[in-house]
């Protein structure tokens, strides 16, 4: 069971890059959308996003005690999910995937709060809470932008 924790926690071992793992992390939550966009199901969206959430606070939890240190670098499962809920309903043109691509990142290395106090939540739910919330903030810009701008994201 920890080897298949590790691989849905650093999503199939995205996160052992050397560099910058988040960015992948987050890179791959932009595959696994264009994914299930194909699909055309808004329903099956809302299925992978809490999905990823629940695989991620388990295995983000195993993880951490693979690791011996909470919220190791490996696990990027929180930022693929965070993707998925930075761009849930929001048109996935090219300008908005990237504007929501940096939106997110720069969200999750800033931590407004109440994101950096979620990261002290304990286990895998602490990994995952902050970047849900940074998401969300993510979510409500992007739907901003649209509406200000709707030829731009269309």
């Amino acid at each position: 069971m920890n080897r298949l924790a590790l691989f849905i926690a650093t999503c199939g071992y995205v996160g052992y890059v050397p560099v910058a793992p988040g960015t992948f992390g987050a890179a791959v939550g932009l595959v696994l959308l264009w994914a299930v966009r194909g699909v055309g199901d808004a329903s099956l969206e809302v299925m992978v996003i809490l999905s990823l959430v629940g695989l991620g606070v388990w295995s983000a939890t195993v993880a951490e005690h693979h690791a011996g240190k909470a919220d190791p670098g490996i696990v990027v499962i929180d930022e693929a999910a965070g993707m998925l809920i930075t761009m849930f309903l929001v048109p996935a043109t090219t300008a908005a995937l990237v504007v929501g691509f940096v939106l997110f990142r720069a969200l999750d290395v800033l931590k407004p709060w109440p994101a950096r106090r979620l990261e002290r939540l304990q286990g895998g739910l602490g990994v995952m809470a902050d970047d849900i919330m940074v998401a969300l903030y993510g979510n409500l810009a992007m739907h901003g932008l649209v509406a200000v701008a709707p030829g731009w994201f269309r």
